[in-house]
């Protein structure tokens, strides 16, 4: 029967993890601006198209931004770390805690989006730069606002762009104080490490 719930949770982690990725990139690129004529772009689309829409009755719009995107992030994280917790100790804990567990999880992925788009830019900056491909694209529209302010106040070095090494200074400092300071006052380590 251990073995079973195991099984579950890996399962249930691993397909809801990646949903949840989905949906929050989708609020990303609208963040970004980014174009949603690319495919990656309208496979984000069609893929939470089907809980978005309800959603987006209840929820309106606040400063330009699709906000139900990211309460519907909230609410799968909320549900995966219920699930999880119901899957592996037999029961869901307290909502309010759960509900500030789901914020930290959802901030905490939104920082991780970033950091591993600034990574693949870079890498793609040495081995193809100016690519035309879908992926690559999606990349550049994800980093460049992440960039931008760091460009403006550094100097020219004469096409050796330094500005992802401050950005990921940046996120690094914010995932150390916002995100582990916020999981260290709110839940245990061992929980931590099974829900983040």
């Amino acid at each position: 029967m251990i073995g079973l719930n195991t099984a579950a949770v890996y399962v249930l982690q691993t397909l809801g993890s990646l949903y949840l990725l989905i949906v929050l990139l989708r609020f990303v690129l609208q963040l970004v601006r980014a174009n949603f004529y690319n495919p990656l772009c309208q496979f984000a689309v069609k893929a939470t198209q089907p809980l978005l829409k309800p959603l987006r009755r209840i929820i309106p719009s606040m400063f330009g931004l699709d906000m139900s995107s990211l309460v519907l992030a909230i609410l799968v994280q909320l549900a995966l770390m219920a699930l999880t917790l119901l899957l592996t100790y037999g029961t869901t804990g307290n909502p309010l805690q759960l509900l500030v567990w789901s914020l930290i999880g959802v901030t905490a992925l939104f920082l991780k989006i970033f950091f591993f788009a600034l990574i693949i830019s870079v890498i793609l900056s040495w081995v193809a730069p100016g690519s035309h491909n879908p992926g690559a694209e999606l990349v550049n529209q994800i980093c460049e606002p992440a960039l931008a302010p760091f460009r403006k106040i550094l100097p020219n070095l004469g096409g050796l762009d330094i500005s992802p090494i401050l950005a990921f200074m940046v996120l690094k400092l914010l995932d150390m104080l916002v995100i582990n300071n916020l999981a260290a006052i709110t839940m245990m380590p061992e929980i931590l490490r099974l829900l983040i």
